[in-house]
């Protein structure tokens, strides 16, 4: 049943300290608030604050984070107010913004995306698409691209920053009320929880090297990309620059490879220029080179090729995928949310430590793909559906 859509108030743009001050005292009494940002990152390693826009159960307010001298520290204490809800649409760039800003992630989360996932409405679904799903409104897309640094903003630009916040209000009253029916909340808290976890927008530097795909055994190269990921990382993040535009992933497996030791060795990668490689970014690169050829053998980094890993049966992976849809199917739940590829093949090998034979999963997935990998169940189809059939049942 969609939503009845109350009359909005129009969105107050607030620029000063006292304005902002007022709202956050005021919000921070009401049992929710609903926020959005909007920001700049094209050429930032730390995106560039420029909207935050808030609703409660009567104000809605877009807050220009680039206003002069504005001081945002009453948004933080709203933001660690436990008692009042913080509901986002696909929170994590926002948690992340906030972290950044305020060096704490706001407390209890409520992230309308993974709630809608929990309550059977897909994976990853738009906040646009949910607003329809409940509400039956379209939201205007117009301004999705605008450049929300550039001042002074048009009405249509604030009436679009605070439709995200406006509408959100009734998505996350219609699927709060949802989740407590199905008796699932329970399951969008396990899920919110990464959202709370700070180690979830600050990986260990150190590990970064795993996300550059290197395909070599020679722990060495590992070892010196392990150092160059790490020391990218820093230097990205103190000079405010995005990683790839300070060097992009194929020059550091290059560098990884050939090991230069001096500023003309540098500068035959591709992708380094002579003035990089002589100023003190090259200085420290070359640095962290050394530094990757001096660890000891029995430190350095194994590589993560599944090259020798026992493959799973491709056909018994498929029957999973089966049974995850039929599940996802039958209790209306993203079948993604339940489990993911990685997760299949390691319960097609018959490893148990696996998140999706964990807590809520495992109920309603989890024993029953233990049983089709041990054979004590069959796939069927009856009248258009998939449904389970017990081996020894139809052996009878």
């Amino acid at each position: 049943m969609r939503q009845k859509v109350p009359a909005f108030p129009a969105p107050v743009v607030l620029t000063s300290n006292e304005e902002v001050a007022h709202i956050c005292a005021k919000l921070q009494t009401e049992p929710f608030v609903t926020i959005d940002t909007e920001f700049v990152r094209e050429k930032t390693y730390w995106p560039e604050l420029c909207l935050v826009q808030l609703a409660g159960l009567e104000d809605v307010v877009v807050i220009d984070a680039l206003a002069p001298d504005l001081d945002l520290s009453p948004l933080k204490d709203l933001l660690a107010r436990k008692e009042c809800v913080k509901v986002f649409h696909a929170a994590r760039q926002d948690l992340e913004i906030f972290l950044h800003i305020f060096d704490e992630l706001p407390h209890s989360v409520f992230d309308t995306q993974i709630a809608a996932m929990v309550a059977g409405y897909g994976d990853q679904v738009g906040y646009d698409s949910l607003v329809g799903a409940i509400t039956g409104r379209a939201i205007d897309k117009t301004h999705r691209f605008s450049d929300w640094s550039a001042r002074p903003l048009s009405n249509a630009q604030i009436n679009y920053a605070a439709a995200d916040v406006t509408y959100l209000r009734l998505v996350y009253q219609a699927l709060r009320k949802q989740l407590d029916e199905q008796g699932r909340y329970h399951w969008a808290d396990a899920e919110q929880a990464i959202l709370i976890d700070e180690a979830t927008f600050r990986p260990d530097p150190r590990k970064l090297w795993e996300k550059m795909k290197a395909r070599t055994n020679n722990r060495r190269m590992l070892g010196i990309l392990r150092e160059l990921g790490a020391w990218r990382e820093r230097e990205a993040q103190n000079a405010n620059i995005p990683r790839q535009r300070l060097i992009r992933d194929e020059s550091l497996l290059e560098i990884a490879a050939v090991k230069p030791h001096d500023i003309d060795a540098l500068v035959r990668v591709r992708g380094v220029t002579r003035g990089f490689a002589e100023g003190r970014m090259g200085e420290t690169l070359l640095e962290a080179v050394r530094i990757g050829e001096k660890v000891p053998d029995s430190e350095l980094p194994k590589p993560l090729s599944k090259s020798d890993r026992t493959k799973p049966s491709s056909a018994l992976v498929a029957l999973l995928k089966v049974l995850l849809a039929a599940k996802g199917e039958q209790h209306k739940v993203a079948p993604r949310l339940v489990a993911s590829s990685e997760d299949l093949d390691r319960i097609a090998l018959g490893e148990e430590n696996v998140d999706a034979l964990l807590g809520w999963r495992r109920e309603i997935f989890g024993l029953d793909a233990l049983a089709l990998v041990r054979g004590e169940i069959a796939l069927a189809v009856v009248d258009g559906r998939v449904e389970l059939k017990r081996v020894a049942e139809e052996i009878k």
